[in-house]
């Protein structure tokens, strides 16, 4: 194979690549665009996650990754429930590593999920998936399991997404790359 054609073929690639990165960042806008917009939303790129990953770049790494998981399954899905919920899965609005932060807890994994659906439900209308997805996207640490496939594939998602940040083998690390904005 030529140099031309190998490099004709790796365009190739990032071309696709890119075009569905577009693609996937177009459906999170539509169906997400008042809580992307949103200030405490914004305000998550203050909070580190995993490592050195906003929670505004985990949730928006979630919500991605839960599209294409329940596409490439052939999983049909409420997308807008599903984009909704793997948005706010994290919205707990504070830096849960701040020992002096009042109610500080070293059990953050087991309680977070609660207090990010009240903070979800004081800005927005939750539909019952979209509580469903919020309250339960840390089992099996919430003990009872997701009730819908919009819950599970956002809890699978969530999972892969916590592991390669924790890891540092996803895109992104950057804290200034990830203080753009979609």
């Amino acid at each position: 194979m030529s140099g031309e054609t190998k490099r004709l073929k790796r365009s190739e690639k990032y071309r696709k690549y890119y075009e569905r990165q577009r693609e996937l960042h177009k459906l999170i806008r539509e169906n997400g665009s008042d809580i992307l917009q949103s200030d405490n939303f914004i305000k998550s790129k203050d909070y580190i996650q995993h490592g050195t990953m906003s929670v505004n770049s985990h949730s928006l790494n979630v919500a991605k990754y839960s599209i294409a998981l329940s596409q490439k399954l052939g999983i049909q899905c409420n997308q807008k429930d599903l984009v909704r919920g793997a948005l706010l899965h994290d919205y707990f609005l504070y830096d849960w590593h701040d020992v002096k932060r009042e109610n500080y807890s070293p059990l953050h994994g087991f309680f977070h999920p609660g207090i990010a659906l009240k903070n979800a439900e004081k800005e927005y209308k939750l539909t019952p998936k979209q509580k469903d997805i919020i309250s339960k996207h840390m089992w099996p640490l919430t003990v009872v399991p997701p009730r819908c496939k919009e819950a599970w594939i956002v809890t699978a998602a969530d999972k892969y997404c916590s592991f390669m940040e924790t890891l540092r083998l996803h895109k992104g690390h950057s804290r200034k790359r990830n203080r753009r904005r979609m």
